[in-house]
């Protein structure tokens, strides 16, 4: 959604009276706003948690506590008590059924009565298939020290409106994807207690479309499209307490990640007193990703039989605004997002008969942090309650092959978003989105372990 700060009212006379570069400084400043306000509002809302398949089988219940590289995402102290080297590659195909409906949404030009934004009024699917990659391997030093790399993409999603949706206003098309490289060490300090420390270094790329309204509903909508990226950096930390052979406990922490995109923004097929507005600019937009703080713990109730549990606080209230940059202007975009707080639960079973065999099962309960008053078509995100199944099988040469399945049940929630198109102008165009919003997902995921 296009927005823009509203201005003295010096600066607001009428665009037709004032020089070609001050208004394309002022509607391009509000352009790239709302098209990167988008853009890390997926970064932030859509975290994806599928970077290992025994997790995913379990629904993500003891990871801060397990060990082995698959697990170092979590908590980097989960390599320290390796006995020798280990290397995982694997990744998870999320698949999402959507119906996201139009509910009564308006647009009200310049000196014309409110009217319905019109289009498709229904959009089915609209989330693209994904595939979310993840590797990893550790070495153990010494008996007291191993060192690890992992790979993994934590936020990355791709979604896709028809061009005359009555989304269009907010979004089109959206693709957001994110790399992490970690390096990690780990310490055995004592027989009880390990300590684990990770370097991230994080490229986000985005690619954004948008429509665009002109002041006649007679004239066909203007286009905009952002592109951009950049690395930037973080840390995480993490312990595990081992009570005995049968209880571990583990705390971890992820640091927030202040990110910079750098890109360019072109807006094109405006007429009339808002031509001035087409352009293609350099921009730059900065925000921070939440911190992630983890507490889990794995009792083994018997030879055969693990109980795991795991709580996670996110702190995506680090997503409180978005300073958006295009030459000679700068912008903050206050953001509602709010810290939230998972909690997991599951089991991991070995069956006497078939010691090579592993299967587990979990459910996981993870609310939103979109709010209720704002929410955009581009993240219709809602509550989530996640069910997982999962086998392991041994394999020759020190190879174990880990499948999952995932079902994801969507709370239904609703789109409400008040903005303005060309806001603080004479143009302003006041735009009310309203919708529904329902769906589910299915995760089928798969990874090939070697401990050599």
């Amino acid at each position: 959604m296009v927005c823009f700060r509203r201005l003295p009212r010096s600066a607001r006379e009428p665009a037709m009276r004032r020089p070609k570069a001050g208004r394309r400084v002022r509607l391009g400043a509000g352009v790239l706003a709302g098209a990167l306000t988008a853009a890390s509002a997926h970064a932030a809302g859509f975290y994806l948690q599928e970077q290992s398949a025994r997790g995913a089988g379990r629904a993500y219940s003891g990871e801060a506590a397990d060990a082995g590289i698959q697990s170092a995402w979590w908590n980097p102290a989960a390599i320290a008590r390796l006995q020798g080297p280990e290397a995982y590659v694997g990744g998870e195909a999320i698949l999402v059924a959507a119906d996201v409906d139009d509910a009564g949404s308006t647009i009200q030009r310049p000196g014309q009565p409110s009217a319905a934004v019109g289009g498709q009024l229904g959009q089915s699917n609209p989330l693209q298939p994904g595939l979310a990659p993840s590797a990893g391997a550790a070495y153990p030093l010494s008996e007291r020290v191993a060192i690890g790399v992992s790979v993994t993409a934590p936020f990355d999603f791709t979604n896709k409106y028809g061009a005359a949706s009555w989304t269009r206003y907010d979004a089109v098309k959206s693709r957001v994807a994110d790399a992490n490289l970690g390096v990690l060490a780990a310490l055995r300090v004592t027989g009880s207690l390990d300590v684990g420390v990770g370097l991230d270094a994080q490229y986000a790329s985005a690619t954004l479309t948008q429509a665009l309204p002109n002041l006649s509903p007679q004239l066909p909508d203007a286009q905009q499209r952002l592109s951009g990226g950049g690395w930037d950096f973080g840390w995480n930390a993490g312990a595990q307490y081992h009570a005995g052979e049968r209880l571990t406990l583990a705390a971890s922490y992820r640091s927030k990640i202040s990110h910079t995109l750098r890109g360019d923004v072109s807006v094109t097929g405006l007429v009339g007193p808002l031509a001035a507005a087409n352009m293609t600019a350099p921009g730059t937009a900065r925000f921070n990703t939440p911190w992630i703080a983890t507490l889990g713990a794995r009792l083994r109730t018997s030879d055969r039989l693990w109980v795991n549990m795991q709580v996670q606080r996110i702190g995506w209230g680090e997503f409180a605004a978005i300073a958006v940059s295009v030459p000679g202007a700068t912008q903050e975009i206050p953001q509602d997002y709010r810290d939230t707080t998972s909690v997991a639960a599951g089991l991991d079973y070995q069956p006497a008969s078939t010691p090579d065999w592993a299967f587990r099962a979990g459910v996981q309960y993870d609310p939103t942090p979109t709010p209720d008053g704002g929410r955009s078509t581009r993240v219709p995100d809602g509550d989530r309650w996640l069910f997982g199944v999962g086998a392991s099988h041994r394999l020759a040469g020190g190879m174990t092959l880990d499948a999952n399945a995932n079902y994801i049940a969507f709370a239904d929630t609703r789109v409400r978003r008040d903005e303005a198109a060309f806001g603080g102008t004479p143009a302003a165009t006041p735009i009310s989105l309203r919708g529904t919003v329902s769906g589910h997902a299915v995760v089928l995921g798969a990874g090939l372990s070697w401990r050599f």
